[in-house]
């Protein structure tokens, strides 16, 4: 059972690059080439790094599931993936609903979803606490396939402003 001082680790992705939009529905569009090779890179860095996911909760829009299944495809370990249509364009404070509802026995979750949402989490979360160098890396963008791992000791439904600490900031390029 997960007692309140354990350690959590929150993985928040932004989605690789997608084909431009056109005319074309927003939430169909696909990852281009850089952004499928971009996705692998990411891939590639959470395994180097030993980040192993044990939850993966992922917006429904094509890119950002083709990003999941461009981490497994470059090694990163496969984790349970859930698919909720709520990241798809939501706002720091619905992620942050979605996160309260993750598996209370995963250790690390990630993820995987849209700026300015995603962006506007890691900071409402972390608020300053943390590596500078992650903070500073992040306050100059969060560009697709950005990656912030924060650190977080509680329950996943407990999560709230300014209680976890941003350890790694990555933009992950292939």
């Amino acid at each position: 059972m997960t007692t309140a001082a354990e350690d959590r680790v929150l993985v928040l992705l932004r989605h690789a690059k997608a084909e431009r939009g056109g005319s074309e529905n927003d939430h169909e569009r696909e990852l281009s080439d850089r952004g499928r090779k971009d996705a692998a890179a990411a891939g590639h860095w959470l395994r180097e790094h030993g980040i192993g996911l044990d939850q993966v909760i992922c917006s429904t829009s094509i890119r950002t599931q083709q990003t999941a299944e461009a981490l497994w495809e470059a090694g990163c370990p496969e984790a349970e993936v859930h698919y909720d249509r709520r990241i798809y364009l939501a706002a720091p404070d619905g992620l942050l609903s979605v996160v309260r509802e993750a598996d209370p026995e995963a250790a690390v979750v990630m993820v995987v979803g849209h700026a300015p949402g995603i962006p506007a989490l890691a900071s409402m979360l972390a608020d300053g606490q943390g590596s500078l160098d992650a903070h500073r890396l992040m306050s100059e963008g969060y560009p697709t396939c950005g990656i912030a791992v924060l650190r977080y000791s509680g329950h996943w439904a407990d999560l709230s402003e300014s209680v976890a600490v941003l350890d790694r900031f990555h933009i992950a390029r292939g």
